[in-house]
């Protein structure tokens, strides 16, 4: 393996020496632009271009530079420098901006001709790396290949540029050795650069490090890369390095880097699974997708190494990158900062960044300009973003428009999104075009979409495919779906498989899935575990459940006697935790809860309260509301109101009501009315409702025949 060489011997012989005679002119017109370092920002890998740096020279020395780029930086002696973008964006000392600017540089290249052809080292270096930029190859070879054979360093880099650009690559790589032997870190990044493009990653290695122990941050950036790609641990460090002095790509690789870190910490990932069950929702929550799966930023606190990369996006960011300037978006978006994160996702997008004008479009939905944020999806669909094309057809869809949504839910499945696949699926259930709707839900569901793997098991099962059903079901809860894993509970306990279906309950409820925690709650209570019970209860009461926060207040009444009504001259007491959750229960519209509430009401003498509670149960069809309406009608006077609830009661198959009917009847002497409603009461029962109306009818039936 050749790629080492004898520093010090060939320092000995008098070539290379490095001079230092400092003379601005020189520095001035010796200097030139660069492009970018980055010269694509479509993937995550470091740029590839196979056009080496062209290094300035001057009296001293030359400068750092990248063997992937143009570019020009400040006159050092050996600065290794790069700019913002990870090329550099000094231009020499000035820049030629103006006719008495290009006159002088005129006059300047000028000077440098003359004192090169009179045989001046420096001039001739510098004279070549300006005709080498300008694409004069033929008259920059002679003056480099001059200045080289004195020993002038930066030329030898440029003559390694020069040649490497009519394709003789393996003569420059002998002019980058001599020149990185003699120190140069920019033409050891260069050899570096070359010996990995050839799969020598050993000598790459080696001149990398040299360029980037040097201080130059294109070497350190690209030692970075190859390192990365082995999965060493050393890349964060050079990465860091070419970061911190500016290099834009290394500073988002770094943020990259430390969001993959902070991933695998405890709190969440912004995973991005893409669209839901809703199509068209906002990236940055769960069921969105703004960035892809495998390049999303993380969500969770803006502290330590999450922190640290928010930094590091910002800085890559504020110099042009636009995929750092999507991922900044996205973080401030979590954090809850909107308006700082829809300026971000406009730079980016206003770069090209489709997924950033998706992005935008969001934020714009969400502000209620709807118009714009379709603006921005459109131009995100038409460069190929399938969540932007997606939310187009949500909108078209909420607007009634079928056709353009369904024509936007296909782009988007073109695009390669699954989710459009889905939303067709979704947009043919809708129209009740079933058959449809299953092509689209299996499509979906074999590209291993979990909710369309749900949604097509929920149809066969619904045509009475349970067999077909099962293995979607399956499929979808293993791969994480919790509305699958509880549909899957639905399944096993319509079979009476008891345990198995409490499995699934509990995968769904430990993922927050409200009707699974009530489920399992109520299995504990039958299997008497009640504290546990309780634990799952609150859960799904606090989820919203009526019928959780129902039986949890059973739960807590069972613990309690009963409040007795308050000493005269006493405050009402306060509510229990066990009437707060039966009120919200009843306000939720739970008829049993609001016949309780009553009923603890008028436990307490609170008749106006119970009276409410007692009718919205009875109007919304409970037959205990209507009957205990009428009871507490009653007391208060009002028998012809009260005897039209027991009626509803009555004749909704309530015992009770019926009997006290009979008894209103008898007392009002209406003795064959009195008769009737007994025989209907001995019908409903109870057996003692039933014992008591029999006997009343016994005694109407002798005041009748006597």
């Amino acid at each position: 393996m050749v790629f080492m060489g004898d520093r010090a011997t060939l320092l000995k012989t008098g070539r290379f020496v490095q001079r230092r005679v400092h003379r601005p002119d020189i520095a001035t017109n010796a200097a030139f632009g660069g492009v970018a370092a980055e010269k694509n920002e479509t993937t995550d890998t470091p740029e590839k271009s196979d056009t080496p740096e062209i290094i300035k020279a001057t009296e001293t020395a030359e400068t750092a530079g990248c063997a992937a780029t143009v570019e020009s930086t400040e006159f050092t002696e050996n600065t290794g420098s790069a700019g913002a973008d990870g090329s550099t964006g000094t231009v020499g000392a000035t820049q030629n901006s103006g006719s008495a600017e290009t006159e002088e540089s005129a006059e300047n290249e000028a000077r440098h001709r003359r004192a090169a052809d009179a045989g001046d080292t420096a001039s001739m270096s510098v004279l070549g790396a300006l005709l080498l930029r300008r694409g004069d190859l033929d008259g920059a070879e002679p003056y480099l290949r001059g200045a080289t054979a004195e020993g002038d360093r930066a030329a030898a880099n440029n003559l390694g540029v020069l040649l490497h650009q009519r394709g003789y690559v393996d003569d420059a790589a002998g002019w980058w050795r001599i020149a990185a032997v003699a120190g140069s870190a920019a033409a050891a990044h260069a050899l570096g650069r070359h010996y990995r493009e050839r799969g020598d990653e050993p000598g790459a290695e080696y001149w990398l490090r040299q360029s980037a122990e040097q201080g130059h941050a294109l070497g350190a950036y690209a030692l970075a890369d190859l390192l990365e790609h082995r999965s060493d641990v050393g890349a964060e460090r050079w990465l860091r390095a070419a970061a911190e002095q500016g290099h834009r790509e290394a500073a988002y690789r770094l943020a990259r880097m430390l969001d993959r870190n902070a991933a695998d910490e405890p709190h969440d990932a912004f995973g991005r699974p893409g669209l839901g069950p809703g199509a068209g929702e906002r990236p940055g929550a769960p069921g969105r997708s703004a960035v892809r799966r495998d390049d999303g930023p993380v969500a969770g606190p803006a502290t330590g190494r999450v922190g640290e990369a928010e930094q590091w996006y910002r800085q890559a960011a504020a110099r042009g990158h636009r995929r750092a300037a999507l991922h900044l978006g996205a973080i401030l978006e979590q954090r809850g900062e909107p308006k700082e994160a829809g300026r971000w996702y406009l730079v980016s997008a206003k770069a090209g960044e489709a997924r950033a004008a998706c992005a935008l479009g969001f934020l714009l939905r969400d502000a209620g300009d709807e118009e714009s944020a379709a603006v921005w999806w459109l131009r995100a669909a038409q460069d190929g973003d399938g969540n932007a094309a997606n939310a187009l057809g949500a909108l078209h869809a909420a607007r009634g428009e079928q056709q353009t949504a369904e024509r936007w839910y296909r782009a988007a499945m073109d695009a390669g999104d699954v989710n459009g696949a889905y939303n067709l699926g979704l947009l043919c259930a809708a129209q009740d075009r079933t058959p449809q709707a299953e092509q689209w839900y299996r499509r979906a569901a074999y590209a291993g979409h979990r909710e369309a793997a749900n949604a097509l098991a929920v149809l066969l099962l619904q045509a009475g495919d349970a067999t077909g059903a099962e293995p979607w079901f399956s499929k979808a809860a293993e791969a994480g779906s919790v509305d699958a894993a509880f549909n899957l509970g639905i399944l096993y306990a319509g079979r009476d498989e008891d345990r198995a279906a409490l499995v699934w309950y509990e995968r769904a409820a430990a993922a927050g899935h409200t009707e699974a925690a009530l489920q399992v709650g109520m299995a504990l209570l039958h299997q008497g575990e009640e504290q546990e019970a309780e634990r799952h209860l609150r859960c799904a009461a606090g989820g919203g459940s009526a019928e959780a926060a129902f039986r949890l207040a059973g739960v807590l009444d069972s613990r309690q006697p009963p409040p007795g009504p308050p000493a005269l001259g006493e405050p009402m007491p306060a509510k229990t935790e066990c009437e707060e959750w039966y009120e919200r229960a009843a306000e939720q519209g739970h008829r049993r809860a609001q016949v309780r509430v009553g009923m603890l009401a008028a436990a307490r003498g609170d008749v106006d309260s119970a009276a409410r509670w007692y009718r919205e149960a009875a109007e919304a069809g409970s037959r205990n509301g209507a009957f205990n309406l009428g009871l507490l009608l009653a007391r208060e006077g009002s028998e012809r109101e009260a005897a039209l609830w027991w009626s509803r009661a009555a004749n909704d198959g309530h015992g009770r009501a019926a009997l006290r009917l009979a008894l209103l009847a008898a007392r009002r002497g209406e003795l064959a009315e009195g008769q009737r409603w007994c025989a209907r009461a001995v019908e409903l029962g109870p057996a003692e409702v039933s014992e008591r109306a029999a006997r009343l009818r016994e005694a109407l039936h002798q005041e009748l025949t006597a």
